[in-house]
């Protein structure tokens, strides 16, 4: 059965025009570079090298002027170095297995976790996910982070949550709605 969006499960933000998202883009983007630029050295002479400044930052377009981060940076940077927050300020972290070399460390604050959880439930909804669905996350829970991101997304919209390899993933007593 397909369900259709009703007027009241729609954020505003979903009803804005191209212009009010590039607006959001450009005063969130101006945020990001400068609280880098403030906090995490590496950029910042990265930044100095390109001839770029945070005050440079005046249209999406400029973007391109600016040096962006590469995993070759996060190795460099191990294992907290490009944390733009102090340390004691994250609650998660996430490291891959450096197989290829030094591992990589990516840190979440709480807010970020609040966010991602919430981009998460716009993101289920949007593809049909409701309040009082039971979603089978496929994602695993180990060094990928989706998993966890899809699970407190899925929680969010206020649905059931059943994990891979978990007995509701796999009984018909317990049969998904939506799997991610």
């Amino acid at each position: 059965m397909r369900r259709h969006h009703s007027a009241i499960d729609i954020e505003p933000i979903e009803r804005a025009s191209r212009d009010e998202l590039a607006g959001m883009q450009l005063e969130r983007l101006k945020w990001s570079v400068r609280h880098t630029y403030d906090n995490v050295a590496s950029y910042r002479l990265r930044c100095e090298e390109a001839n770029v400044h945070p005050d440079d930052l005046r249209t999406l377009d400029d973007l391109s002027r600016f040096p962006f981060t590469t995993k070759q940076d996060l190795r460099d940077g191990y294992p907290f170095g490009l944390f733009a927050v102090p340390r004691q300020q994250v609650v998660r972290i996430h490291a891959s297995s450096g197989t290829t070399g030094k591992p990589t460390v990516v840190g979440y604050t709480a807010r970020d976790i609040d966010t991602w959880a919430a981009l998460m439930a716009r993101s289920i909804r949007a593809a049909g996910g409701r309040p009082g669905d039971i979603v089978h996350v496929a994602y695993g829970y180990g060094l990928f982070t989706g998993g966890l991101g899809a699970h407190y997304g899925a929680e969010r919209l206020g649905c059931t949550v059943g994990r891979r390899r978990s007995r509701c993933s796999s009984s018909p007593t317990f049969v998904p709605t939506s799997s991610w």
